[in-house]
């Protein structure tokens, strides 16, 4: 078998995979087969995706932050400018910790019957990583910004990426969910 026939083939199963796993579809009514241990595990392997994702960004941004220390510039920086740092450099840290965090939980729990309560713990550190995540780089723009931008502007700018961020990363899912929960509503109705 070729490599590209061994591609199609995991992409086809890939795709029997996710339809089975997403086989509720509430337009339709269609129960869902998906099994209790079927349902925490795809949920585990999502959560190891969204680490693998995450893990990247973090470590990458956090071994910047930590070379900053080690510039000329670095020593002119105002008292300010050092405050914001060493809080950027702090939630940086938590927000790696945080975000590893599942890999330490299945590694020290694993055998021990208790993925449930695994998946519900690593769910609940992602989500503490992310907003620590995203406070990193809101700091972490005000530090660069505050030494680029002159005046209030980078604060101003700072604001509103935090803004996005809240609109993108957790205002957007909030509002699919609710509306998914009205729809399951009114169906059920």
């Amino acid at each position: 078998m070729t490599m590209t026939e061994q591609r199609a083939e995991a992409a086809e199963e890939n795709t029997a995979c996710c339809a089975h796993h997403h086989s509720h579809d509430p337009r339709t009514g269609a129960e869902d087969t998906e099994t209790p241990r079927e349902r925490v595990n795809r949920r585990w392997n999502e959560i190891l995706q969204e680490t693998r994702v995450t893990q990247t960004g973090v470590q990458i941004l956090f071994g910047f932050l930590l070379s900053v220390a080690f510039t000329p510039v670095f020593r002119e920086l105002e008292l300010l400018d050092r405050v914001i740092y060493v809080t950027t450099v702090m939630l940086g840290a938590a927000a790696t910790a945080s975000l590893i965090a599942p890999v330490s939980l299945h590694r020290l729990l694993s055998g021990q019957r208790m993925k449930d309560e695994v998946v519900e713990a690593a769910g609940r550190m992602m989500m503490c990583g992310m907003v620590l995540l995203a406070l990193t780089i809101g700091c972490t723009l005000l530090l660069i910004l505050r030494f680029v931008v002159p005046g209030v502007l980078a604060e101003v700018l700072v604001g509103g990426i935090m803004l996005w961020f809240g609109l993108c990363w957790y205002a957007l899912p909030l509002r699919l969910r609710r509306r998914a929960g009205r729809r399951s509503r009114s169906d059920a109705a």
